[in-house]
């Protein structure tokens, strides 16, 4: 997008200054952002004793001796499941409704805190019978019901480690991860629902398992799907019979606050995934505190909802850990948003009255593609705060979220951060900043924030330059499981000659005149052509600006002239499908690039297509875009939300 474009449409967001509705969060937030800078150290030792309970009280808040490994509140004691949980009950809130489950088929649950808390007391026993405790990992492969949180929180509460597996991966991929981690109990389901039809999962734990040489010892099956399943005696067991046979009572014990919490994996350059460790006290805060203040939560009365899986780390802090432990009440719903119709998100949203709505960018496109007519057949009068993750919103998108989604009037805290950070780390608090459309907006307190040149040097606004975190953060993975020289290597390393290290996120960034963060996208989406340096995001949004564009998606493909050529795959606005032909389109689209960005971006390729392939948290994979664009086989596609999206790409371009 052109300098010029950016500009007309920050000068359109002076109307997206501050409310009224959120003064006092504004007030609060002024507080928070003081308090920090006159002392980060101790302002999140105070936030520690503020969302924590902590069995033994910590005296030590940060030890950073041997950087990159940092430690938090090393010396105190927590229960993560208690925090989530029991203090609530004890509170007198058992009553509270903690999550409001919608299944895809229409059944639906809402279960109390107290419930939730019964539950999972129940779980850990069983759990604990078949030989779990400290020290163990639990692999968790589910589709997003209720269980699924529930076997999250029994794990921890047994002071074991869970390692969730998105219930997309392949048995090959889930293999991997169960071996990585010396995985001792996996819990699955039979299936779960998605697109209107049952998809297996025990049969994928089955073929993981087959070679009889795995850590694990038991597979608790949670039936979901009531398909049919094939069954190892002494292995398998039906996590009903053994919730049912459980003793109903269990106390939460405290453990350190570095006890690890969970590994998640996720995708690594060299093709081996990499094991994220996260522990329990650091995370727990950091977790807690952003999920209040971003989201401006309000648990007596609002109702909150991430789309996320609870498979990514999005599902992880802001669906399992962040909303539990702040006794907030939310919606989990397990299918696509697209079944049984294209209203069945909205459609939720007007049943449970969401006030707070979290999702990713490319999800809200695809509701731009199909069109306001849908949202506004429902009543989303609820929503008071918008949220976006998982990648930078263009600003279309942005405005077009505000607008249809939030009457115009609703603010929206555009995050950034990564499975790695554990939580947010920049992002705009409610009723505080006058909201940029397409901008992240700046450090959370207590986060320091750097953008710097491939030297190590500050960049001044209004260039571009390398985001880096320059002081630990409570959340901060803890290194890399089993490979600690690949932590190092991997995360920070980039810039071996400055004083103090610094954690390299991967991504670009740039800080306008106003102190704001704009996200450029991941630096390895950076393309090189013909010696300039031109990012995918920044072409994406271009093509997304024009009229005729619902969503696009661009990588970079050899070229003998250039060394690089942009090739896009675009999805038109479904008002414009036949308005012309996919070749008009392209050339149009083609000329707009250059109009906006200039000639050398004009993409070599436009390929007009259906859909994307996505990940189910909604991130585009384009390393099989790229794959299509240099000709070459596709990739392993068993990450897809579909994966026949890449098949029917790949017959419509021949």
């Amino acid at each position: 997008m052109t300098s010029n474009s950016i500009d007309s449409l920050l000068h359109e967001s002076r109307r997206f200054a501050p409310s009224d509705a959120f003064s006092a969060a504004s007030e609060a937030s002024r507080d928070l952002y003081t308090s920090a800078k006159e002392d980060r150290i101790e302002f999140w030792a105070d936030k520690a004793r503020e969302y924590v309970h902590w069995h033994k009280p910590f005296t030590e808040t940060l030890d950073w001796s041997t950087p990159p490994f940092a430690k938090w509140f090393a010396d105190g004691e927590l229960n993560v499941a208690y925090n989530c949980l029991d203090r609530h009950v004890l509170a007198g809130n058992g009553d509270r409704t903690a999550i409001h489950w919608e299944g895809e088929p229409g059944d639906s649950r809402s279960i109390t805190y107290a419930e939730l808390t019964a539950e999972v007391k129940r779980a850990a026993n069983a759990m604990a019978a078949l030989g779990v405790g400290q020290g163990d990992v639990v692999a968790i492969y589910m589709p997003l019901v209720p269980e699924a949180v529930i076997a999250m929180l029994a794990t921890v509460r047994l002071g074991a480690a869970h390692s969730v597996v998105f219930g997309g991966f392949s048995a090959e991929s889930l293999r991997s991860r169960i071996d990585d981690a010396s995985a001792k109990l996996v819990v699955t389901a039979d299936g779960g629902w998605r697109k209107g039809k049952v998809f297996p999962l025990k049969a994928a734990v089955d073929a993981a398992l087959a070679n009889g040489e795995s850590s694990v010892t038991n597979v608790l099956v949670v039936k979901r799907g009531d398909n049919d399943v094939e069954w190892t005696e002494g292995r398998d067991l039906w996590w009903h019979d053994q919730i049912e046979a459980a003793e109903p009572e269990h106390e939460a014990q405290g453990f350190p606050a570095e006890n690890p919490l969970f590994v998640l994996y996720t995708s690594g350059t060299t093709g081996k995934p990499k094991g994220i460790l996260h522990t329990s006290g650091g995370y727990l805060t950091q977790a807690a505190f952003t999920h209040k203040n971003v989201f401006d939560l309000k648990p007596e009365t609002d109702v909150y909802w991430c789309t996320a899986d609870v498979g990514w780390i999005t599902g992880h802090t802001y669906v399992t850990y962040g909303p539990l432990a702040n006794g907030a009440t939310q919606v989990l719903y397990e299918g696509t948003p697209d079944t049984p119709n294209q209203g069945r998100w909205w459609e939720i949203i007007q049943k449970f009255g969401v006030s707070i709505f979290y999702t990713a960018p490319t999800a809200i496109r695809s509701f731009m593609k199909a069109g306001r007519q849908i949202p506004e057949q429902y009543d989303l009068s609820s929503i008071r705060v918008l949220g976006s993750v998982g990648e930078p919103i263009n600003p279309e998108a942005w405005i077009w979220y505000r607008d249809v989604i939030g009457a115009g009037n609703t603010p929206i805290v555009d995050t950034w951060w990564q499975t790695e950070t554990g939580a947010i780390m920049v992002s705009a608090l409610p009723g505080l900043t006058t909201l940029k459309p397409g901008s992240a907006q700046v450090p959370i307190p207590g986060i320091k924030i750097d953008i710097l040149g491939e030297d190590g040097t500050r960049v001044d606004p209004p260039n571009g330059g390398l985001l880096v975190v320059s002081e630990p953060w409570p959340a901060m993975l803890r290194g890399i499981w089993g490979d600690p020289e690949r932590f190092k290597e991997t995360y920070w390393s980039k810039f071996p000659n400055l004083d103090a290290p610094k954690y390299f996120a991967g991504d670009g960034a740039h800080v306008d005149e106003d102190g704001d963060i704009w996200l450029l996208g991941r630096v390895d989406d950076v393309m090189n052509i013909s010696g300039h340096r031109l990012s995918t995001t920044e072409i994406e949004s271009a093509l997304v600006s024009n009229h005729i564009v619902a969503e696009a998606a661009v990588v970079g493909a050899a070229d003998e002239a250039t060394g690089q050529a942009v090739v896009a795959f675009v999805i038109l606005k479904s008002n414009q499908e036949h308005a012309q032909t996919a070749a008009e389109a392209s050339a149009l689209l083609r000329l707009h690039v250059a109009k906006e960005i200039g000639a050398i971006a004009r993409p070599r390729e436009i390929f007009i297509v259906s859909e994307l392939p996505k990940t189910r948290s909604g991130k585009i994979m384009r390393r099989l875009l790229q794959d299509v664009a240099e000709g070459r086989e596709i990739g392993d596609t068993t990450t897809l939300a579909d994966t026949t999206v890449m098949q029917i790409i790949s017959d419509k371009l021949k």
